[in-house]
This record gives C-alpha cells, structure tokens and sequence, in this order.
C-alpha cells in the first residue's frame, strides 16, 4: 500500500472516535436500531466505531513498509499555526506502529465487554462517547510529529478518564478521579515548559527535525532543564515511584475497561514521551539524569512488589484491584530502566514490555473485575476466607486464566512479559557509553531481585484466590465460569501474550530499527 493510502486510513483512525463520539449522544433513528432499546444501540455504536478503528490501525499495520520501519509513514504535514510554526504534523514508525495497534484492540474489547456489562451509573451516551474521546487522544499522541500537538493529544484523555472514573467508578471515585486530574494537570504543565523550551531554543516544534537535529541545537544546560520538566510531567503518567500514588486509588475507583485503558494504553504515553522526546532530543541531558532514572526504577520495582506482597498476606484486607495496579509500578520501572541504560537492548526491551504490559496488565483487570462481579468484592480476606477462594473448583476457566494472567505478569519463558523485563536488565548490565558500570551492575541487582518478589506475591494471589476446598471456602457455593461474551474480549489478549513470547522477533523487528535511529545510529 503507498504511503498516500497510508495517510488517510492514518488520518481516518483519528478521526474515526471523534465522529463515533458525536454521534453518541446525537438521537439515534429508531430505523438504525433494528429491533434494540435505546441503551442496546448506544452501546453497539460504541463497538461498531471501536471496531472500524481497530480494523483500520490492522491496515495500517499490514500496509506498513516493514523494510523501513525506522522512517516515518503515513504522514501528512500541514503548517496549523503559522505565526508559531506549529503544524499537523502526522505520521507512525516502529515504535508507535504497535502503540497504535494496541490502543485500538483494547479500546475495541472494552466496548464489545461494555455492551453485556455497563458499569452501574449514568447511562450509555455518555459512557460510550468518553471512551471513544480517550481512544482519540490515546491514538493521537501516538501519531503526532508535533511536539504541541503531543501535549494537546496527551491533555485530551485526562478529562474523559476523569469523568469515567468519577461517574462510572465505585468506592472513593469521586476523590481518585480529583487525585488523578490534579497529580496528572500539574505534571503537564511542568511537561509544557520543558516541550516550549525545546521548540523555542531549536526554533521549530517538529519532532522529526527535532530528532534529525539530535540536541545539536540545544546547549548542555537546555537540554538539562527540558529533560528535567518533560521528565517530571512524563513519569507522573508512568508512574514512576515516588510520583505514583495517585494510580492505586485511581485503578481501585474504575470501572474495569476504566482499569484495562488506563493500565494497558493510558500508563504507555509517559514512557512513550520520554523514548520518542526526551531521549532523541535532548541526549546530553537525557545521559546526566539517567542513572537517577536508573535509581528510581529499581525502588518502584521493589517498592511495587512489597506493596503487592502486603496487600497478598492474609488478614491485611488486601484489594485485588489495588494489588494490581501496584504491580504497574513495578513492571513500569523495568521499563524505566530500560530506558535509562542508553542503549539499543535497553530501550527495545522497554518498547516491548510496555506492550506485553498493556496485553497482560489489560487481562489482569478484565479477570479481576469478572471476580468482583461474581463475589461482590474485591476484597482478598472477604472471598478467599482462611482456605482459599477455590476457583479452580468453582470456576475452572476463570481460575485457569487468572493463573495463566499471573504467570505471564511474574515473567514466565515463552510468555511476553519474560522478554520485555529480561532485554531491560540486560540492557542495564551493559549501559550506554559514559555511564557508570558499578551503578548499573548494582541496579540490575536489584531489579533481578524485584522479579522473584514478584513472582512471591503472583503465586500468593494465584494460591489464595485459585485454590482451596471448594464445600468450605467462604463463597458462593454456585459460580459462573467464563461467559461467552467474556470470552470474546480476553481470549485476543491471551492469545497475543502467548505469540509475543513465542515470537518476540515480530515486534523487535519493528522497533530496533527505529531505536537504533533514535539513538543517533548507535
């Protein structure tokens, strides 16, 4: 497929969720509903748009010059702001092609799992049009080459996870979605100025001439304080510890494909930033700051799994839901440390465990919310009891993929998340040039020592939650395996773990060539 065709299914990918959420809250015909209620057709709208979307970005992906996947394709470029020379700048490589694959399968198995289980609270209209304007944003903040167009994609999905947190979410929702808006608006505006440092001192905001430039333009001390504002604003999304408290209340507080979007796509764009940003375009600056990015990502890794390990123990009332998105904190730092060991290994590992941690986490929570549907909790004392929750007994499919789920986040061989965190430590065992050895050896240390904590409190969760009598366990006697339409979201996700670590090749393929780019050629 030529590049043209590329740039208007691009475009169309888009624009595809702005129209879908328009016509959400427009009347629907009662022509167009063939036979359904109201609610049954909204909610179909919403699968049908997320569906075309999904369809489109597998073009995209098909019709990508696999050859080149260092340059980017399917761009437009037109100027928008001539008196700031900000343009529409548009356009996908290696290293948001899958990205944008991502965003649109997960945005797609949320709807389709939203037409049989809305989450209780206002009804569809809304609902459906704030998750089409996220998946807008999501989609475009991978597809810009504009640096203010990144922060205006970036600022467009805070305010419709904002109101499907506070709206549509349970327990505290209303004070971890105002968590979530506050932490995340502070640290855009920290992020701005550094994007307007940047494009001011080059004298242009193109990312691509930016990245060509590779700092040449910026002195030591600009490239200091950009790297310093962008980095803040972009480990706030990350999380990165000690800026991620307000994700455990945010992910407690969602809905479930609140939880699967903001871990699986949401998490992605602060790492995103600082590969496709910080690290091309200000390199001086990104090689002062990377042992302390080094340094944090290794406590995040510990500091995730002992939180996780706490919430694991009986008789500390342990979230299931919050369990996990303290696991986020974890896997998110070996992804930060991927990063900041400068080199190709590193950085590739990074792009890869951001995906295998968009498809695992994105199950995780799909399981986790199917539990607290059946249980009425997600309380690990309330429905595991002393004995162990019994799922395997009650529910052999349910329990079978929450298992499956575990060992694939703890970094099973031939599972995605062994190869993302396996390439992050390698690529610290053998930091960039100029970076201190002992440092990074240290890290790497630390970083293995994270896994087995892992792996601690994954087989806690799977032996407190899969196991135990099934006549004596403190439940329901009578449980629902997996439903058919549960089936349909989470077996892509399933499926797609097992290939990703069967055939890591595929997606590496895709972006060693470009990192290798945007590392100067090294």
């Amino acid at each position: 497929m030529n590049d043209t065709a590329l740039q208007y299914v691009l475009v169309a990918i888009l624009v595809l969720p702005l129209l879908g959420a328009l016509g959400a809250v427009l009347p629907i015909p009662r022509i167009f509903r063939i036979g359904l209620t109201l609610d049954q057709a909204v909610r179909g709208h919403g699968v049908s748009f997320s569906g075309a979307v999904l369809v489109l970005s597998i073009v995209l992906a098909v019709g990508f010059d696999h050859d080149q996947p260092a340059r980017m394709q399917a761009t437009t470029d037109l100027t928008w702001i001539p008196a700031l020379n900000i343009h529409l700048h548009l356009g996908v490589d290696g290293i948001s092609l899958p990205l944008v694959v991502l965003t649109a399968l997960l945005t797609f198995l949320c709807a389709l799992y939203s037409l049989f289980k809305m989450p209780e609270g206002p009804g569809p209209r809304g609902f459906v049009a704030l998750l089409l304007i996220l998946e807008s944003g999501t989609l475009a903040t991978f597809a810009v080459a504009d640096l203010m167009l990144f922060f205006l994609a970036f600022e467009t999905v805070l305010i419709p996870m904002y109101f499907l947190i506070a709206r549509w979410g349970g327990g505290d929702r209303e004070r971890s979605a105002m968590r979530f808006i506050l932490y995340t608006l502070l640290g855009s505006v920290i992020m701005l100025l550094g994007l307007l440092l940047i494009g001011v001192k080059a004298g242009t905001f193109d990312m691509v001439a930016l990245t060509t430039d590779n700092g040449s333009s910026l002195s030591h001390s600009t490239q200091l304080i950009a790297v310093l504002a962008i980095g803040i604003g972009l480990a706030v999304k990350t999380p990165m510890w000690p800026l991620h408290s307000w994700l455990p209340d945010a992910h407690t507080a969602a809905p479930t494909v609140g939880s699967v979007l903001l871990a699986g796509v949401l998490l992605k764009m602060g790492t995103y930033g600082l590969v496709r940003i910080a690290l091309p375009m200000a390199p001086d600056g990104m090689h002062t700051f990377a042992p302390y990015l080094a340094a944090f990502a290794v406590v995040g890794i510990v500091y995730g799994s002992l939180a996780c390990l706490a919430l694991a123990r009986q008789g500390n009332g342990g979230d299931l839901k919050r369990l996990i998105a303290y696991s986020s904190v974890g896997h998110m730092g070996f992804v930060l440390l991927g990063i900041a060991s400068l080199n190709p290994t590193g950085v590739n590992g990074a792009l890869f465990a951001n995906i295998a941690h968009g498809l695992i986490t994105g199950l995780l929570f799909f399981l986790v919310g199917a539990v607290k549907d059946r249980y009425g909790s997600s309380d690990l004392d309330q429905f595991a009891g002393r004995g162990g929750a019994a799922l395997y007994g009650r529910a052999p499919r349910l329990g079978g993929l929450l298992a499956f789920g575990a060992v694939a986040s703890l970094g099973l061989p031939g599972l995605a998340g062994f190869w993302g965190e396996m390439l992050a430590m390698f690529g610290a065992f053998e930091p960039g040039a100029g970076l201190s050895r002992p440092a990074y050896l240290t890290f790497t240390a630390v970083a293995a020592f994270g896994t087995l904590l892992t792996a601690a409190y994954l087989l806690t969760v799977v032996r407190r939650v899969c196991m135990g009598d099934r006549e004596t366990a403190e439940s329901p006697a009578v449980l629902a395996d997996v439903r058919g339409y549960e089936f349909a979201a989470w077996t892509p996700l399933a499926a797609l773990t097992v290939l990703a670590g069967l055939w890591p090749a595929a997606l590496l393929g895709l972006t060693d060539p470009a990192v290798r780019s945007l590392l100067g050629g090294n």
